[in-house]
């Protein structure tokens, strides 16, 4: 029996580095402009008033001041 695998693919390649999602500031957390609040894939949660949106679906803080999440509806 061999000790080795043969010339086969390799079974490696699989390593990409975390995408680092979640909230980066929490409610009561004083933010500049511009700051990341919260990154993530799709709008689980979406921009309220002076928050905008990015094309990655990144919430950010468009003036300064301190956060606050609430639930709608």
């Amino acid at each position: 029996m061999a000790h080795k695998k043969g010339q086969g693919s390799s079974r490696n390649g699989r390593t990409a580095a975390s995408q680092r999602l979640g909230v980066k500031r929490f409610g009561g957390q004083l933010v500049k402009a511009g700051s990341i609040l919260v990154r993530q894939h799709g709008t689980q949660i979406h921009p309220g008033q002076n928050v905008g949106i990015g094309k990655d679906c990144t919430l950010f803080a468009k003036v300064s001041g301190i956060v606050t999440f609430e639930r709608l509806g």
